[in-house]
């Protein structure tokens, strides 16, 4: 049962995130999104949909920001 209600707040907010973050594959969203449900459960943090967007979308600007600058053509 935990794991219906886990994928039912995870769907919205992996959309969302999917939206606004175009250039990063959508398992790595999804992947992430579910990443922090598990955190918060781990940490007795109560995972409403507004945390884990927030957390989630954090950790998504890590990624993008940390990618390596386009190699120019010489």
């Amino acid at each position: 049962m935990l794991a219906l209600a886990t994928r039912f707040l995870r769907e919205p907010v992996s959309l969302r995130l999917a939206e606004e973050f175009l250039t990063v594959p959508v398992d790595t969203i999804d992947r992430c999104v579910a990443d922090v449900c598990a955190c918060a459960r781990h940490l007795g943090v109560s995972a409403t949909p507004e945390i884990v967007e927030r957390i989630a979308r954090e950790r998504l600007l890590a990624i993008v920001n940390s990618a390596p600058p386009p190699r120019s053509s010489r």
